[in-house]
């Protein structure tokens, strides 16, 4: 149930921004709403997957858990667009225990099970994302936005329960005496203390923060070229050598600290090609289910509703995508032909949905383009988490798998900020002469602004939209193509088997 909730926050709140905004005002902020969560998930994960490792799973997810529903509940009491935001951060760190529920399904069971336990896993994850569209767009036609945070709350309070009462404590060192093979945490808790590498996850949290800041406000607020951009992705880019020259330095001291970042990630080549399919997988991922719905709604003319079940065919295919491949991967069928095999799916299925003609009719070719774009992202999402446990070391299994979706929400950003650049430059080079920067970010925020133009304006405007939205298909044609290349990457005698 938490993977299900957290999951279905991106997709229900984007669904739901122009009720949102129309009841508490700040319009021109409405984007933040999404931004707040996405900064607030990102920045911590790895981070927490580390800390579970030190004082075990149950110590931090249930207050992570707990974070996640009390925020949800502020959300939802919010009066104004600004606490709104910050209570927005707030949610995103609490979803951020996606990677704990993640490390504690492969916990729970034997090798032997992960390919079950992993599509299961993976069926979640795709279906919170396929319904979150469905559900933002009727509880904002048919009700209050609340609504779309305050069902975290009867459906949240139950698992945490569940959570705190079944998963036996400092799980799962509980049948030790010794958290692996050191002295027991509660009992030396400054020992645990100097376990925790601060300084790593300082450059980390920072490093990934103003990395994610500078790419979401990039062709919204700022262009490519200024001083904010430019100074955002500077002091990231040495935050991240920082980083990594203090991990190789904690991994190779062999000291009481453990790294939150193992050095050895960087040496092992097959979880490298893991987590660069990762990154393009991500700005495949959010790309399609942020800019689909979109398109069905200004080009198309579509209600949020309609726009939600229109994309039914990629997010449902997203499952059945991860279903299939688990089911082959368990005939001891090597998962590197799996994850090229989904990634080259992905590549014919965007170059496909990239030659639709342009029109404001949906045809029935997209809705099978968008399943074979569907089962290749939930084929190699699925994949992912199936061969992150063979890949690396086990002591590295829990941080690996943190790392995993942190990456792969960075690569949605940087995917997202690059189809809204190149958006906004085609929409300002063709519309520029005839509307202002404000009228085509009011269509680009509301399809309102649109259908009260007048039907010349409104052909024109549509036209050039389709054509930009055809654009930024053919730009996840490429991330498909790094998706292929990195799976290469994985490439190992023996192959992994799972």
């Amino acid at each position: 149930m938490y993977l299900f909730l957290q999951n279905l926050e991106i997709p229900i709140v984007v669904t739901s921004l122009v009720s949102i905004t129309d009841d508490i005002r700040g319009f021109d902020r409405a984007y933040w709403i999404v931004s707040a969560y996405l900064l607030g998930y990102v920045g911590v994960l790895i981070i927490f997957a580390k800390l579970s490792d030190i004082f075990g799973r149950k110590a931090v997810i249930l207050p992570v858990f707990a974070i996640f529903i009390i925020s949800s509940a502020a959300c939802s009491a919010a009066q104004s667009i600004t606490p709104l935001i910050v209570f927005r951060a707030f949610q995103g760190v609490g979803a951020a225990g996606y990677a704990l529920c993640a490390i504690i399904f492969v916990e729970l069971v034997p090798k032997e099970k992960y390919v079950k336990y992993t599509a299961s896993l993976s069926f979640v994850y795709a279906l919170s994302l396929s319904l979150g569209p469905i559900f933002g767009g009727a509880i904002s036609g048919n009700g209050s936005w609340r609504w779309v945070f305050l069902l975290n709350i009867p459906a949240g309070v139950p698992a945490l329960a569940l959570i705190a009462f079944c998963l036996p404590n400092g799980f799962p060192y509980h049948s030790q005496r010794a958290l692996r093979g050191e002295e027991n945490a509660e009992s030396k808790p400054k020992h645990v203390i100097q376990r925790i590498d601060f300084p790593g996850a300082i450059l980390l949290l920072l490093g990934t923060l103003s990395l994610t800041t500078a790419l979401q406000e990039t062709g919204r607020t700022y262009a490519w070229k200024s001083a904010f951009t430019i100074s955002l992705l500077t002091i990231s880019g040495v935050l991240w050598i920082l980083f990594l020259i203090w991990e190789r330095k904690v991994t190779m001291d062999s000291g009481t600290m453990q790294p939150v970042f193992p050095w050895r990630f960087m040496k092992n080549r097959p979880w490298l090609g893991l987590l660069l399919n990762g990154i393009s997988l991500g700005a495949v991922w959010f790309v399609t289910v942020l800019e689909l719905p979109q398109k069905f709604e200004i080009v198309n003319g579509s209600s949020p509703l309609q726009a939600g079940i229109h994309l039914m065919p990629f997010t449902f295919a997203s499952p059945i995508g991860g279903v299939i491949v688990s089911i082959i991967a368990k005939a001891k069928v090597p998962p590197v032909y799996l994850l090229l095999s989904g990634s080259i799916l992905q590549l014919v299925a965007y170059i496909l949905l990239g030659t639709l003609p342009i029109s404001t009719r949906i045809s029935r070719a997209e809705y099978g383009y968008q399943v074979l774009a569907g089962m290749g992202v939930g084929a190699n999402i699925s994949l992912g988490t199936l061969m992150t446990p063979f890949s690396v070391e086990k002591q590295d299994t829990a941080v690996a798998l943190g790392a995993l979706p942190q990456f792969r929400i960075i690569g949605g950003a940087i995917g997202v900020a690059i189809a809204t650049s190149v958006m906004n430059s085609r929409l300002n080079s063709s519309l520029g002469h005839l509307f202002s920067p404000a009228q085509i970010k009011a269509v680009l925020d509301s399809p309102q602004a649109l259908r009260n133009a007048p039907p010349e304006v409104q052909d024109f405007m549509t036209t050039t939209l389709a054509i930009s939205h055809r654009s930024v298909m053919r730009i996840l044609c490429g991330f498909s193509a790094g998706q292929v290349l990195a799976s290469l990457i994985t490439w190992k005698k023996p192959q992994i088997r799972v």
